[in-house]
């Protein structure tokens, strides 16, 4: 049983979490957050607290970003685009149960005083802007890391707001790369 509440977008994210944990969900039914919601989200957030599980999308990160502004202290948790995807139709309530114990293995919490650990000059040295593949790069180390996939300017706010230190950045991006190996191996 997980302490904190899940909170999720839609009821059949709630019947995909049930079949990969224990854990009590509230649901915000889409970006349609009624004072109702609200309400619920915060006792929770006050009582238990509270872990953000929204889609890997873009209207999942608008959800996401407007609860982390009123509850600054959540618990994030992402699951990475390809591990919610099945036909073409992306959410949580299309990842596997092993997809979202992963997710919630590795749940952040934002600090809202920023390192500057890292600089957009660490994205381009290590290919994750600028390149061709950079947004399968930066995809697949937040998947490593934990903070879900996101556009360069959000996923260098990330690793600064969630806590990533420069030895972890540095194991995930040898994992990273160890991978590609394997696969530009496996391709040939």
């Amino acid at each position: 049983m997980i302490k904190e509440v899940l909170v999720v977008e839609g009821k059949m994210d709630v019947v995909a979490i049930n079949k990969a944990v224990e854990a009590d969900c509230i649901i915000t039914e889409g970006f349609n957050l009624l004072p109702k919601t609200i309400k619920n989200i915060r006792a929770a957030y006050e009582k238990r607290g509270i872990i953000i599980l929204t889609d890997p999308d873009s209207a999942g990160e608008r959800i996401r970003t407007y609860l982390t502004r009123r509850f600054p202290n959540a618990k994030h948790a992402f699951v990475p685009c390809e591990e919610a995807t099945t036909n073409d139709d992306i959410g949580i309530e299309q990842a596997s149960p092993e997809a979202i114990r992963k997710a919630l293995a590795k749940v952040r919490t934002m600090n809202w005083k920023p390192s500057d650990e890292f600089s957009a000059t660490d994205l381009i040295l290590n290919r994750l802007n600028g390149f061709a593949n950079s947004g399968v790069r930066r995809a697949k180390l937040g998947a490593i890391l934990g903070i879900g996939f996101a556009n360069a300017k959000t996923f260098l706010r990330r690793l600064n707001n969630y806590g990533i230190t420069r030895d972890e950045f540095n194991q995930a991006l040898a994992k990273l790369n160890s991978e590609n190996d394997i696969n530009e191996v496996e391709n040939k």
